[in-house]
């Protein structure tokens, strides 16, 4: 898997929800067109990305076969998306390559751009959040994080703080908009995400197509 992503910046796949709409199955292990969840969003993700950790709660060993750091929640509860980023933010603050961003997806959006990092770089300015979104909808997991937010965003969740969305806006977030994705004359939205057994199964009819029309790397 390739790690010679965007300098300065690592990543994390925010593993760490209950999947409570799918029945509790772990979403980012769910069989999608004969692949995890998880190696779909991972072949797009890694090579953007010097490095790069799983954020799940639970036994760790569920992931052992992607070879990856698994880091957890360091609040208790399952606070959210936000502590996962913090998790993910004091991670990178560890890792030896000294990055300056932390670029984080969640596990449950197969189709994400493989320009999604190069392109939230290009907006984020010093200091500021950068989000992904599409069609006039913020995607808040989808996002460049600097580093130097990781004790504001940790007061906040101190406070109760847990609405991801809200508390990038009050930072100054900066959007990033993408378009559809065209799979066999579909516009699909690349941050689609799966909740329900419903959208595993449109998941799965498009991937299915966009193998078909053998999408350019």
């Amino acid at each position: 898997m390739s790690r010679t992503g965007s300098a300065g910046i690592v990543g994390v796949v925010l593993a760490g929800g209950r999947s409570q709409r799918m029945g509790g199955r772990e979403k980012a292990l769910l069989d999608l067109a004969g692949r995890t969840m998880l190696a779909h969003i991972l072949e797009r993700f890694a090579a953007q990305v010097e490095g790069l950790a799983i954020n799940a709660n639970g036994d760790p060993a569920r992931f052992a076969a992607f070879g990856l750091p698994v880091i957890r929640d360091l609040i208790p509860d399952f606070p959210g998306p936000l502590a996962g980023v913090l998790a993910g933010l004091r991670w990178a603050a560890e890792r030896p390559s000294q990055p300056t961003h932390l670029a984080t997806v969640s596990s449950d959006a197969p189709f994400i751009p493989r320009d999604l990092v190069a392109r939230l770089a290009d907006t984020a300015a010093s200091g500021s959040i950068a989000v992904a979104r599409s069609g006039g909808i913020l995607h808040p997991v989808a996002a460049l994080w600097p580093l130097c937010i990781a004790d504001d965003l940790e007061r906040a969740l101190a406070t109760g703080e847990r609405r991801v969305q809200r508390w990038v806006q009050m930072q100054g977030a900066r959007a990033v908009d993408f378009a559809p994705v065209e799979i066999s004359g579909r516009a699909v939205d690349p941050f689609f995400n799966v909740n329900t057994p419903e959208e595993l199964a449109e998941a799965e009819t498009l991937m299915q197509l966009l193998t078909l029309q053998k999408e350019p790397s």
